[in-house]
């Protein structure tokens, strides 16, 4: 049992209420779930626990929301985080269900602004963005789902490209090969990798009939 004795509102976050129980603090609340208190009321052990176990939702939640300002993030990143703030198991399971209601976490969402992201600023080949996303704790059937948009030849003629344009004075072999290692570390598959590095070594030479070495033995360009 405890007697609410104070109703305090947060100075630093005015939405929140501190609550004190006979005299010494308890836990604190929304201003939309302590506005159900009132200075005098008696509340009973269960009643206490469930607040107890609100506030720590709510901090949890919160917590969680500051992690997803920076950019978004999948559930498992986010269930890392928590748990790292040594948010108990059974709270972490009821923030996450909560903000997925709010619809701040989305699994799909956050694989497809993933992708997005690679393709826009780093391009990658399937196998390298399974591997990313699985790292990120996203579900096989979500990772398969999302990478049928992904265009592998696009992204890694894209990726190649700029890398290509460094290479100036190798022969065809030494550029053959620096350049399918580099779209290997990238996740294009050897197929992909081939194509793309012909289509550069017939515009690059169309271009600049000059840019390519006659040599084979030429000194290789640092990477």
């Amino acid at each position: 049992m405890g007697v609410v004795t104070t109703l305090e509102v947060q100075k630093r976050n005015k939405e929140r209420v501190n609550v004190y129980l006979d005299g010494e603090y308890a836990f604190s609340l929304t201003l939309l779930e302590a506005v159900k208190l009132r200075k005098g009321q008696t509340l009973t052990e269960s009643e206490i626990a469930a607040l107890r176990g609100e506030d720590e939702i709510v901090r949890a939640v919160d917590r969680a929301a500051r992690f997803l300002s920076f950019r978004p993030r999948s559930i498992a990143e986010v269930q890392r985080n928590l748990s790292q703030h040594d948010t108990p198991e059974p709270v972490i399971e009821l923030a996450i269900e909560r903000l997925r209601l709010m619809g701040y976490l989305d699994d799909e969402a956050f694989a497809r602004y993933w992708l997005e992201n690679r393709t826009t600023f780093k391009p990658m080949g399937p196998m390298a963005l399974r591997y990313e996303l699985r790292q990120k704790g996203i579900a096989d059937s979500v990772i398969n789902a999302v990478l049928e948009a992904v265009d592998a030849d696009d992204s890694a003629y894209r990726a190649a490209h700029a890398k290509a344009l460094r290479m100036r004075g190798l022969s065809r072999q030494a550029f053959k090969n620096k350049l399918g290692s580099f779209l290997q570390r990238r996740g294009f598959n050897y197929g992909t990798s081939r194509d793309v590095i012909e289509q550069l070594i017939q515009e690059l030479a169309a271009e600049n009939p000059d840019f390519f070495s006659e040599s084979d033995d030429a000194e290789e360009m640092e990477e």
